[in-house]
């Protein structure tokens, strides 16, 4: 190469930062269950959920609660890769219905273009990862489920208390010292 390389425009920067980021996740994946098997990958979710936990109680900004946090950045992360996500406030928490994943799109359009996948599918991974980070971080009264439903999932966060009640795991309240 002789020449000058042109700069990139916005879009092939996001087209690249997504392929190295998804290049460094296979790999990822792919050592840990060639030298460590499925006991290594359950290790990995476990330290992934509690590093993860410990940024997002560090960088939660003031006023908002954890669960508000937890699902605003799942919500900004499915948007990373142009999914189909909408947020629904519900009395009892807020539901992300993601209607057409686009890591899912993503990792198939990989395939067809010879990229060898660890994983016949994300979703379970996904979903034992961001169940576990939420696990570690959101209010103790809180639970966060996935539901699987074709090439999309729907994300529920729900407290236990009824809506209105002043309750420290509230869902829309936080952890003091948090």
């Amino acid at each position: 190469m002789t020449s000058e390389p042109s700069p990139l425009d916005p879009a092939e920067k996001v087209d690249l930062w997504r392929q190295r980021f998804f290049e460094a996740q296979a790999a990822a994946e792919e050592f840990l269950l060639a030298e460590h098997g499925e006991e290594g990958m359950a290790a990995w979710i476990q330290a992934n959920s509690r590093i993860t936990a410990k940024l997002l109680r560090a960088q939660r900004p003031a006023g908002v609660s954890a669960t508000d946090h937890f699902m605003t950045r799942l919500q900004r992360q499915l948007l990373l890769y142009d999914s189909a996500v909408t947020s629904e406030p519900q009395p009892s928490g807020t539901v992300l219905r993601n209607a057409d994943c686009g890591i899912l799109r993503y990792r198939k359009r990989a395939e067809r273009a010879g990229v060898v996948l660890t994983f016949s599918s994300p979703c379970p991974y996904c979903q034992e990862l961001n169940t576990a980070i939420a696990a570690r971080y959101v209010e103790p009264d809180v639970t966060v489920s996935c539901e699987q439903a074709g090439d999309g999932c729907t994300w529920r966060a729900e407290s236990a208390h009824a809506p209105g009640e002043d309750a420290a795991g509230s869902p829309h309240r936080g952890r003091a010292g948090d």
